[in-house]
């Protein structure tokens, strides 16, 4: 299991700056339910040009809403052009830092600040999906190569998990990983890729899908859940979507959502396939 740090658990158990400024003079809205996180952000200035005022709603596990109180946080009476300069790793590092799968909760509180204010800029255009720049590479999540560019500069990214990590981009459906390892060659250099390597999604049948979802699921993610009282149950496999079912303790806890995608559905993409999804039933 991850281990979060307190910082981690408070902002997400006491949310920090939840819901919407009245009469925003920035909105910005990034994501989408159905790939599974979303998060709009709102402020308010004041008469100096300062943030006097930022909440924020999001739809996603528990490093989403941590990472989105954080940030409201880190931005209060600063201006823009100093909330600007906010990173996705100052974010991390004010919460104690993330796990490595759960970095893109901070790059998209990153992103949508930047929708924010260049929505103060523009006199009130949301950009939304169409509004993005680059081609889409990951058409899953809907992620462009400038994203993706920008991700693995900043971040200095070497493999096409360390951007789904950091995007979500290739944590799909799989198809775009070729498209991504491109631009990692192409920023990195071809040698760090062949150092590196990168997660192939291997052909198999479904039934040897569940077999071997069951198998990781009996030798690494049940015994890790036992030792705190809890357990899961494999109830259904359908495409790439693993429905499973928590018992013992886990069942109702508060940290059920993060143990299903830090525990559960991590095990499954490194071990099974790179584009399974977990959800509850």
């Amino acid at each position: 299991m991850w281990e979060y740090s307190e910082k981690v658990r408070d902002h997400y158990l006491n949310p920090r700056n939840v819901g919407e400024v009245e009469n925003p003079d920035g909105v910005g809205e990034v994501g989408n339910i159905k790939c599974g996180d979303a998060l709009k952000l709102t402020f308010k200035l004041d008469e100096n040009g300062r943030i006097a005022d930022i909440k924020f709603k999001t739809f996603g596990c528990g490093s989403a809403i941590a990472s989105s109180s954080m940030l409201t946080e880190l931005c209060k009476g600063k201006t823009l052009e100093e909330a600007e300069r906010i990173s996705n790793k100052d974010i991390a590092d004010a919460l104690g830092g993330l796990p490595p799968a759960k970095m893109h909760c901070s790059v998209m509180g990153q992103e949508a600040l930047h929708a924010a204010i260049k929505y103060f800029r523009t006199g009130g255009k949301q950009g939304g999906v169409e509004g993005k720049e680059g081609e889409v590479i990951c058409t899953c999540f809907n992620v462009t190569d400038i994203e993706i560019e920008d991700a693995i500069r900043k971040n200095k990214l070497t493999t096409v998990e360390d951007v789904t990590h950091f995007t979500k981009a290739g944590g799909g459906c799989g198809g775009c990983q070729p498209k991504i390892q491109e631009i990692l060659d192409r920023i990195n250099g071809a040698s760090a890729a062949k150092k590196h390597g990168t997660v192939a999604a291997p052909h198999m049948t479904t039934l040897e899908k569940i077999d071997r979802i069951r198998r990781v699921l009996d030798e690494e993610v049940r015994p890790v859940l036992k030792k705190d009282g809890g357990d899961c149950e494999l109830v259904d496999v359908e495409g790439n979507t693993v429905s499973i079912r928590f018992t013992g303790h886990c069942a109702g806890c508060a940290f059920a959502g993060m143990t299903q995608q830090s525990v559960v559905e991590d095990a499954l993409k490194k071990r099974v396939l790179p584009g399974l999804t977990v959800r509850q039933v």
